[in-house]
């Protein structure tokens, strides 16, 4: 505990560390905390997964708690926006257990559940608020939150927030945001539009960058294998059952570009007997929580899931991701790799692509700078590929996006991940918003699975 204790942290938070075995900071903690200690802005270019939660809730829990000032009705002293759901969920568990010594309070609202519950609990305001947009802005015209009172504030994902159509939205927080305050702008990269954004909200900010933009985890091995769409579902279910066998699969996130994809393919694990679960835009926030919950207990070992609705799920033990379909914006492969070799683990990413997707892997190879090694076809694949039914008809791209994403990932189609300005009903959201495994063997030929494909480490 010495680089903690030595930030002079309160000794309630440091309590709260030790109970978590927190010893050794990552790289964005300890660039981060130092200058946040002497409330100084910070622009910070980091993805999910560096620490980044620590960064900023440790230095502003001191803050506040040396400040500390009675609540004030419909109000909260820290703002954290997030762009989806289950990261504010995450964020705001990640806080609680920091301030769990404290006599701070930290509460989260997002849509998907009623409204009513969420302003019942801020009549007597809050210390900590963890919100997405949409419902945010909704609170604020219920008249049941003001920001004028906000001492801190945390933009996170803001790279995330503007491919949700949140622009609009966030311009709105800046308007209300009282000018004197702390504020903490993060972004796994930092394009101009980004940069644009970043200045309505710090100023003369420390910069922190704790890897370079567009980086894969250096301990993911990297595989492709050349599939038909129509054969796709009998591999994946092939190399899910062969590693469920060989125990060498925990848990398995899998990657589709749509939710009517995502839900078509747990539907086929199954029925090949693989339990599986679907979460998406729309699903309600019950059946989100309860998949992710049975996932994180490990009840569920595979997750079908869209790029949107990923965001935030950081679940220990992922040894496996899948790109069923490869993302048609090769920076969302980045991020869908970087959900496995957490924590010191090992991982592996395994890509099925079809004939029309091989534009879509040149941008990722070209984007990471690494060439993804070939996984030949199982020996067994044609006898599973007869034994499934063939689709009557494929789906076109367009017939997707209409209940999935678009080509910068923004969600579409009635009652899913909407876009800014479109609320669900009941007062919803304008938009979605361990010890190291084995490795992952792969079949297929000799010598294959003997080359990895790494570049630096995120984090």
């Amino acid at each position: 505990m010495s680089y903690f204790s030595d930030l002079g942290l309160a000794e309630p938070i440091l309590r709260a560390l030790a109970a978590k075995g927190y010893t050794d900071p990552t790289p964005i903690q300890r660039q981060a905390i130092p200058p946040l200690m002497q409330g100084r802005d910070l622009l910070g270019i980091a993805q999910t997964g560096t620490g980044k939660t620590a960064a900023f809730a440790l230095p502003s829990l001191h803050r506040l708690a040396e400040t500390a000032t009675p609540r004030k009705p419909a109000s909260c002293r820290m703002l954290v926006l997030s762009p989806t759901r289950e990261l504010a969920a995450q964020i705001a568990d990640n806080m609680k257990g920091y301030a769990k010594h404290l006599n701070l309070f930290v509460d989260c609202v997002f849509g998907g559940v009623p409204i009513g519950k969420q302003a019942r609990r801020l009549v007597g305001g809050t210390d900590v608020l963890v919100a997405t947009p949409g419902r945010l802005l909704d609170l604020i015209d219920n008249r049941a939150l003001t920001l004028g009172r906000v001492e801190i504030f945390v933009l996170d994902e803001a790279d995330q927030m503007m491919d949700l159509g949140f622009i609009h939205a966030l311009k709105r927080v800046a308007a209300m945001l009282p000018a004197k305050r702390q504020s903490l702008f993060f972004s796994a990269t930092m394009p101009r539009s980004i940069e644009d954004l970043g200045r309505q909200f710090i100023h003369d900010p420390v910069k922190v960058e704790v890897a370079p933009q567009a980086s894969t985890a250096d301990r993911v091995d990297q595989f492709v294998t050349f599939v038909n769409q129509a054969e796709k579902q009998a591999l994946l279910s092939l190399r899910l059952r062969a590693l469920i066998a060989d125990k060498t699969l925990d848990r398995s996130l899998v990657f589709t570009r749509t939710k009517h994809g995502a839900d078509r393919v747990a539907r086929h694990l199954d029925a090949a007997g693989i339990p599986a679960r679907a979460i998406h835009g729309n699903k309600s926030q019950a059946q989100r929580t309860a998949a992710l919950e049975a996932f994180r207990q490990g009840a569920c070992p595979v997750l079908v899931a869209t790029d949107i609705a990923a965001r935030g799920i950081d679940v220990a033990g992922v040894s496996h991701v899948f790109n069923f379909e490869l993302p048609n914006v090769a920076e969302q492969y980045v991020h869908r790799i970087g959900r496995t070799a957490r924590a010191g683990a090992d991982g592996a990413a395994i890509s099925l692509c079809a004939p029309d997707e091989k534009a879509y892997l040149r941008d990722i190879e070209k984007l990471t700078g690494v060439k993804l090694t070939p996984l030949p076809l199982p020996a067994d694949f044609q006898a599973e590929a007869a034994r499934l039914p063939k689709p009557a008809h494929k789906p076109s791209d367009d017939e997707n996006h209409r209940g999935g994403h678009d080509r910068n990932g923004r969600g579409g189609g009635r009652g899913g991940d909407r876009g800014q300005g479109q609320r669900s009903g009941g007062g919803g959201e304008r938009a979605a918003d361990g010890q190291p495994k084995r490795r992952f063997i792969p079949r297929g030929g000799p010598g294959v699975g003997q080359h990895r494909n790494k570049v630096s480490r995120v984090s």
